[in-house]
């Protein structure tokens, strides 16, 4: 696992670093809907890519919002005009269970749409509030600006740490280089209580 961990953050560091601003658009796009990359590598390696002088910040932290609009559309279009019958039976394919669907669900029936605004601020339940807004035919135009706020304070965020960690680096870099395998056993661990957690919730779901 730590392997695959490793090999798909090599990949997305290399894809923005050869992709530059489209690469960040289309992985935050991924992001925004079923797909589960990791938006904790994309932006803070953007971030850095920032401090070195290769990107600005706010553009990064606006593409990645708009990456988020894409991505999101295409959850809640699925929601509106396909079905929720449709998630509950192919979502297991990408680890969307119907545990997920239901949780997102009761969120929106709770709290409504300003709900889509906290979420984009919450990783782990980002893209899932689409599913029940999608469902619930919420009009196109609030969705959006309530997903374009909240994922656009969240880019902005996460990419100022990879600014703050680029400034910082070399007094960073032996506390990173004496700390890192307790980074990685942390994520890793992460990693597979998730993974198991969504492959238990499709076993009983079945």
């Amino acid at each position: 696992m730590e392997v695959v961990l490793g090999q798909l953050s090599s990949y997305i560091i290399s894809f923005i670093d050869e992709t530059g601003y489209l690469g960040i658009f289309i992985l935050m796009a991924l992001e925004g809907s079923f797909i589960p990359i990791p938006s904790e590598i994309i932006l803070p390696f953007s971030g850095y890519l920032v401090f070195e002088g290769r990107f600005s910040l706010y553009l990064v932290a606006f593409l990645g919002a708009l990456g988020n609009i894409a991505g999101t559309l295409f959850s809640y279009s699925i929601s509106r005009y396909v079905g929720i019958s449709f998630l509950h039976k192919y979502g297991k394919y990408v680890f969307v269970t119907r545990g997920d669907i239901d949780f997102a669900q009761r969120l929106f029936e709770k709290y409504g749409a300003p709900i889509i605004f906290v979420t984009r601020l919450i990783p782990g339940i980002r893209g899932f509030v689409a599913i029940p807004a999608g469902v619930a035919r919420m009009k196109i135009v609030p969705f959006v600006a309530y997903v374009f706020t909240g994922s656009f304070i969240y880019s902005l965020a996460l990419t100022y740490v990879g600014v703050v960690a680029g400034e910082n680096w070399d007094i960073l870099k032996p506390y990173f280089h004496k700390f890192d395998w307790v980074v990685v056993t942390l994520l890793v661990i992460g990693v597979i209580w998730w993974i198991r957690r969504h492959i238990s919730k499709m076993k009983n779901e079945k």
